[in-house]
């Protein structure tokens, strides 16, 4: 399995990888809002708030991971959301997307970024370090449907502390129907 970052060149496809994925578990309609949200990331994200890691074998796509800025206004730290994440139908239930996930994290804290936040399933995700947090303690940039679901984790030695918000969110993101 190789890792790719280079998600302009292979927009159709991971576009339309999210699309099947979700299609597949949730149904079309969240297949559709999904396959839209990551064209309009790849789209609409100036690279700065963007980051895309895909997994392939043999040219084919096997999963993909975005992440993208957070910032919260009276919070200097580096924060970025991990969503959607997608791994192929096919190939579920391999541990591609957790090596996908501990790929993208660590290249995250590579580069410097101190916090990642994701909005999903806590026992999933915490297989990868997510842990549960408070909207008090780390502000949503929209209201949350599923609050268990706000989990996050330091990404540096340091323990997570609150983040002074208002959060705001790149703009494919500022929808409250993906929150």
């Amino acid at each position: 399995m190789n890792y790719s970052t280079d998600y302009t060149t292979h927009a159709e496809s991971i576009a339309e990888l999210f699309a099947s994925t979700f299609r597949a578990s949730e149904g079309a309609e969240e297949g559709a809002l999904i396959g839209a949200l990551v064209c309009r990331l790849i789209a609409e994200t100036a690279r700065e708030g963007l980051r895309v890691f895909t997994a392939w074998e043999d040219g084919a796509i096997l999963g993909g991971i975005c992440f993208t800025r957070l910032t919260y206004s009276g919070d200097p730290r580096t924060v970025f959301m991990m969503a959607p994440v997608a791994v192929a139908t096919a190939h579920q239930g391999k541990g591609i997307g957790q090596r996908l996930i501990a790929h993208g994290l660590e290249a995250l804290r590579q580069e410097g970024v101190g916090i990642a936040v994701t909005y999903g399933d806590p026992d999933f995700y915490g297989r990868v370090g997510f842990k549960p947090v408070s909207e008090a303690d780390l502000p949503a940039p929209q209201p949350l449907n599923q609050p268990q679901g706000w989990i996050a984790q330091s990404l540096t030695e340091a323990p997570l502390t609150p983040l002074s918000g208002p959060a705001r969110c790149v703009a494919a993101f500022d929808d409250p129907a993906l929150w």
